[in-house]
């Protein structure tokens, strides 16, 4: 079974298991695999994530595309998440996603997100007296030359899978 979380743990202090996860999450997520986001690093508490300058990331005017932008900003806040609120534990649904530009991208794209041990402990209290919690984050990417080219402002709905209703909750055992 794949388990992003240990994958994503393993990567933090190899290149090999870095690649390992990039592979395994394009086909894992094949609707971002067009857009080529590799995972550069993972720290203790963040993920940096670069999108490149290709064809396909491209608008008419040559320009990295809005909608390959805020991919890649969903991507690295969604995946900074897995990491800490395992799947198999938590349901995580992304409720609203807001994007502001600020400068056209001429050339590859790096975000950088983190989330403070304090945040997951703060959030994780919560789940445990509350039946779901929504909980925004903001996700800056800059060029490679350090232009800011957009803001992502993401909202997140986190429950536990034993309050989810529905019948797609996993099976827990």
């Amino acid at each position: 079974m794949f388990e992003p979380h240990i994958l994503l743990q393993k990567a933090q202090h190899s290149a090999l298991y870095r690649s390992l996860l990039n592979l395994a999450l394009a086909r894992i997520i094949p609707f971002n695999a067009p857009h080529h986001p590799k995972i550069e690093k993972i720290t203790e508490d963040g993920i940096e994530i670069s999108l490149p300058y290709i064809r396909k990331n491209l608008n008419h005017l040559k320009s990295l595309h809005a909608c390959a932008l805020a991919a890649l900003s969903e991507y690295a806040c969604g995946l900074n998440l897995i990491r800490n609120f395992h799947s198999g534990e938590y349901r995580l649904i992304m409720k609203e996603l807001q994007m502001t530009y600020h400068y056209q991208g001429r050339e590859a794209a790096i975000t950088k997100f983190s989330i403070p041990k304090e945040d997951i402990e703060a959030i994780k209290d919560m789940l445990s007296r509350e039946e779901a919690v929504f909980r925004s984050f903001t996700i800056d990417t800059h060029d490679q030359s350090g232009n800011h080219l957009c803001t992502a402002t993401v909202l997140w709905q986190l429950k536990n899978w034993k309050a989810v209703k529905a019948s797609l909750a996993p099976r827990l055992q």
